[in-house]
């Protein structure tokens, strides 16, 4: 009995280990092709490992592109995004979840709705409304769309919900308008949901490339995602160069993820890993 359980343990630990080594196997490859020269990246049969480490392949990608820049207006869009997404969410969220107005199921319900419509379907109407208010090629055209979100409303409305109605009838007895209930009683008590939605925004936010490529077009107002795609030629691409500018672009929210990677996993378990 004890030796099939040692069996089936280490079977589990080696199925683990060969997912791991799946899931990072593209990532060393990008690490591998931006050292090599573009033959070496398009040969057949592939070469593994590069001959000579190209370290000039990401001094060539630096002096194409303004990565202070793109770091710079990552950096605004996440933080703008972030605040906007966290305060707009709480507040609709509360209200959903604690007050009482004619038509609040109606309202929570459409809040659902939107979470059920692919995203791309926003980006027309998103972009004529940038357009009429002047605000192409700026950083408010980035962060816009981001900062209201359907599914912070519906996570942090769960947390509300879970909040018991003594809370607020003492915060009522000590003379608490619905404001003050709100930032000083609740707000602070729904900490974990607020750190998890602000992960997430984070991270959309990063990886988000089709909105920044629309409304941008400006090199110096350009994200990373969207700055990494004047890399790519229109006919070839020198791939060790994209590979370079691409760990150029990672390298801030892998640190991120390193100095925070309690919070992360905190975050995703406490969503329920709703992504």
């Amino acid at each position: 009995m004890k030796s099939q359980k040692l069996k089936s343990k280490v079977l589990i630990n080696l199925l683990l280990i060969l997912g791991a080594c799946i899931m990072v196997l593209p990532f060393v490859w990008m690490i591998l092709t931006s050292g090599k020269t573009l033959a070496e990246s398009v040969r057949i049969p592939p070469s593994i490992l590069p001959e000579k480490f190209q370290w000039n392949n990401f001094k060539v990608v630096l002096d194409k592109l303004p990565f202070i820049q793109f770091y710079i207006n990552t950096a605004l869009m996440i933080l703008f995004r972030v605040v906007g997404s966290v305060l707009f969410s709480a507040m609709a969220a509360y209200a959903c979840a604690r007050l009482h107005f004619p038509g609040r199921n109606l309202f929570f319900g459409l809040v659902l709705m939107q979470m059920m419509i692919p995203t791309q379907i926003f980006i027309i109407p998103q972009y004529l409304l940038v357009q009429k208010m002047g605000l192409l090629n700026s950083i408010p055209a980035l962060v816009l769309p981001g900062i209201v979100s359907a599914f912070g409303t519906f996570l942090l409305r769960q947390f509300f919900l879970g909040l018991p109605d003594e809370l607020e009838e003492a915060a009522k007895l000590d003379g608490c308008n619905v404001w003050q209930t709100f930032f000083k009683v609740m707000l602070p008590l729904a900490k974990s949901g607020l750190v998890a939605l602000a992960i997430f925004t984070a991270l959309f936010a990063f990886k988000d490339l089709m909105w920044p490529l629309i409304v941008n077009m400006s090199l110096d107002k350009m994200t990373l995602s969207s700055g990494l795609a004047n890399l790519q030629g229109q006919y070839t691409t020198n791939y060790p160069q994209l590979m370079a500018g691409s760990l150029l672009a990672i390298w801030p929210m892998l640190l991120v993820f390193v100095v925070f990677q309690k919070k992360f996993i905190e975050g995703i378990a406490t969503s329920g890993g709703k992504l």
